[in-house]
């Protein structure tokens, strides 16, 4: 059986040159590692972390019923730039707190977990890399930029590009957030907690689809009123720094492999990820639809569209979190992992 145990590691980055230009000063990355590397070391998956969460959200993963939980494979799980553990605007160094925190992408946060994985293991393979929401996205570019590295990826809950409606939802939730007096532009003296209420309960009517709300299926996660779902995702926004929570949403709104170096298109991007891939829309997210996976599956030459079929919508995917969901990625996984 695998150690489960919570823990917090941080490599010393230094200063790590970004996309846009910008330097992170002193960056660090925030990780654990479950299992042990083989001689070989390619036996290594990759877990990114999704938004508002940390790493220690996605040890789900490794549960009983995961065909990572056998001890065959080593784990990485890391956290994205921004989120509170990894250099963040909450934790920066003296300049780049708060809103003055460098703007960081996909790509950035990718290039720090290869340096990472360098680092640790020297020369190395991965035989998986796989998340879901944001942790998906950033496994998807791992595919596009390091394709030599990469055997097969598992991205549910995600696409690779923010897609335009995409876009819309996050502009809703960040203009319910910077609307409160208290934002100041990010130069907040005492934390927006309204802005946070309000951000909070416009996410959770998108984070569910209209059958979960319809159906009363928030009982499952164990409360026992629509009113008590809401305090809980107002609770939860609470307690996270809003210059957090728009720089990884910025991370987020900036997807677009078109951007990258070398990649003159969306199209020319997807088609060069060679990965044996297996992407996993939920039938029914709101914002990382199946109509959208789909288009961008088509144009990858080793990928399989399987639909997530839950009335769970984008949370479908959360780990851990309904178990229906679960056994259909625990058995995408399995599938890919014995190709």
């Amino acid at each position: 059986m695998i150690d489960m145990r919570k823990e917090q590691i941080f490599l010393e980055l230094g200063d790590l040159p970004l996309e846009s230009g910008q330097v992170l000063r002193l960056a660090q990355l925030c990780y654990q590692i479950v299992g042990t590397p083989n001689a070989p070391r390619d036996n290594i998956v990759l877990i990114p972390s999704y938004y508002g969460g940390s790493h220690w959200g996605s040890l789900p993963l490794l549960g009983a019923d995961s065909p990572l939980a056998s001890g065959e494979y080593c784990v990485v799980l890391t956290n994205l730039f921004g989120a509170g553990w990894s250099s963040s605007p909450s934790n920066a160094v003296e300049g780049q707190g708060g809103a003055d925190f460098p703007r960081i992408s996909l790509a950035d946060n990718v290039r720090a977990q290869k340096i990472l994985l360098d680092r640790l293991f020297g020369d190395w393979q991965l035989r998986l890399v796989t998340g879901w929401s944001m942790g998906g996205m950033q496994t998807l570019y791992w595919a596009l930029l390091f394709p030599e590295k990469v055997q097969r990826i598992l991205p549910f809950c995600c696409t690779a590009r923010c897609w335009p409606h995409n876009q819309v939802f996050l502009e809703g939730v960040k203009a319910a957030l910077c609307a409160d007096s208290a934002w100041q532009g990010g130069r907040y003296a005492e934390p927006p907690e309204r802005g946070l209420r309000a951000f909070g309960r416009a996410y959770a009517g998108w984070a569910y689809s209209q059958t979960f709300f319809r159906n009363e299926l928030w009982r499952e996660l164990g409360f026992d009123s629509l009113d008590a779902l809401l305090d809980y995702w107002e609770e939860d926004h609470l307690e996270q720094d809003a210059n957090d929570l728009l720089c990884v949403l910025g991370t987020w709104q900036s997807a677009d492999p078109s951007t990258l170096p070398g990649f003159e298109g969306l199209d020319a991007a997807l088609s060069g990820l060679v990965a044996r891939a297996i992407i996993m829309p939920s039938s029914s997210d709101l914002y990382f639809t199946v109509e959208d996976a789909r288009h961008e599956a088509a144009l990858m030459p080793n990928a399989e569209l399987r639909v997530l079929e839950s009335d769970w919508g984008h949370c479908a995917g959360g780990p851990g979190r309904s178990p229906q969901a679960m056994a259909q990625v625990f058995a995408a996984m399995r599938d890919l992992l014995a190709s």
